[in-house]
C-alpha cells in the first residue's frame, strides 16, 4: 500500500510515517517501479503500536527497543514492565512535585486575599509571589515585608 492510504488507515500522518522510516521505528519499505513507498500490511499493527505504546508516555526511543527486541526473536514482556515501572515511578513523582507546588499556590492564593495592595511599593516585585521577602506574621491584620534595604513596612 503508499503511503496515503496507510496514513489515512492508521491516522498517522505521511511526514510522521518518513520521520518513523528515518530513525528505525518503522522499516523501509519496498519501492515500486516508479520509486513509491509500497508498505506491507503489516505496517499497520507496528504504526496502531507505536500510537498505543506513546499513549503510554513511552518516548520512540524506548518503542524502538521493544521492537528491536521482537525483530530479533526475543521476548519483550521483562523489558515492557521495565519501562513501565520507571515511567510509573517518575509519574508518581511528578506528582508528588504537582502536589507541593498546588499547596504553594494555593498558599500564595490565600496570603494575596490578605494584603493590601496599596501597601505594595516596591516597583520590583509583586508582593503576592515575593513570599520570601514575607516575615509570615501578621501585625494590625496586615503582613510585615521587608524592602531590599531590610526596613520592614
Amino acid at each position: 500500500m503508499r503511503i496515503g492510504e496507510l496514513a489515512r488507515l492508521t491516522g498517522v500522518p505521511t511526514k510522521t510515517i518518513r520521520y518513523y522510516e528515518e530513525i528505525g521505528v518503522l522499516p523501509d519499505p519496498d519501492r515500486t517501479a516508479n520509486d513509491y513507498r509500497d508498505y506491507p500490511d503489516e505496517a499497520v499493527d507496528r504504526l496502531e503500536f507505536v500510537r498505543d505504546a506513546q499513549a503510554t508516555g513511552l518516548a520512540l526511543t524506548e518503542i524502538a527497543s521493544i521492537l528491536d527486541l521482537r525483530g530479533q526473536g526475543e521476548a519483550t514482556c521483562n523489558h515492557v514492565i521495565d519501562l513501565l515501572e520507571h515511567h510509573l515511578s517518575a509519574l508518581d513523582q511528578h506528582i508528588k512535585t504537582l502536589r507541593k507546588t498546588r499547596k504553594k499556590l494555593s498558599t500564595l492564593t490565600e496570603r494575596a486575599r490578605g494584603l493590601d495592595p496599596s501597601e505594595c511599593h516596591d516597583p520590583n516585585r509583586c508582593q503576592t509571589i515575593s513570599g520570601e521577602l514575607d516575615l509570615k506574621t501578621r501585625s494590625g491584620g496586615r503582613h510585615l515585608h521587608t524592602s531590599p534595604g531590610g526596613h520592614l513596612h
